[in-house]
């Protein structure tokens, strides 16, 4: 399980024709709405929020700029 946190950057794993958002799509965890549930909100390269919606950990994957050392 991964452990998602506020202003985490995220992609989206499914798509989700409804939203107008496809897989791969990404977004910032903007808040923590109940257990394994967050609120992202997708933004254009201009910084214009076109879609804020909850959704369970299971359909994000965090990305990492960084080098993640496992122990």
């Amino acid at each position: 399980m991964q452990n998602i946190k506020l202003l985490d950057v995220v992609a989206l794993l499914e798509d989700l024709p409804a939203q107008g958002l496809h897989r791969g799509q990404v977004g910032t965890v903007v808040e923590m709405l109940a257990s394994g549930v967050f609120e992202v909100e997708f933004s254009d390269s201009n910084g214009k929020t076109y879609a804020s919606l909850a959704l369970r950990s299971d359909q994000l994957l965090v990305l990492h700029h960084d080098l993640i050392r496992v122990a």
